[in-house]
């Protein structure tokens, strides 16, 4: 399972696609919403604008129970709150964490991103 903020979801988008072709592992975690949808609202907190966000919390802790580990986007290091809380979860339940910035996915993302973005 996916977990970080949605101000990276682009990054998250590019982290599935490769675990899913390179390990052959399902990921969860991920809403790909168009850009038109939150227009008018900051895309980064939609479950907030959206009076979403507990119930939405609550959801991902139950793709958790079912997730045999976590991959953190924590993207130059930013974890925020709710990610805080699915990690602290992920502990608890004993179950594997992965981190972006000490994985090979997370380098490989990097790498395309100085390629293509700067």
């Amino acid at each position: 399972m996916l977990c970080g903020s949605s101000r990276f979801v682009e990054i998250m988008a590019v982290c599935a696609w490769i675990i899913e072709r390179e390990e052959q592992a399902i990921v969860m975690g991920l809403h790909l919403l168009p850009q038109w949808y939150s227009s008018e609202l900051k895309p980064d907190h939609l479950a907030e604008h959206e009076g979403m966000a507990e119930a939405m919390d609550e959801l991902h802790l139950r793709k958790i129970d079912m997730a045999d580990e976590i991959f953190v986007v924590n993207y130059k290091d930013y974890i925020g709150e709710s990610t805080t809380n699915e990690v602290k979860y992920t502990q608890k339940q004993g179950k594997k964490i992965r981190w972006y910035t000490h994985d090979q996915v997370g380098r490989v993302v990097d790498e395309k991103i100085k390629k293509f973005i700067n």
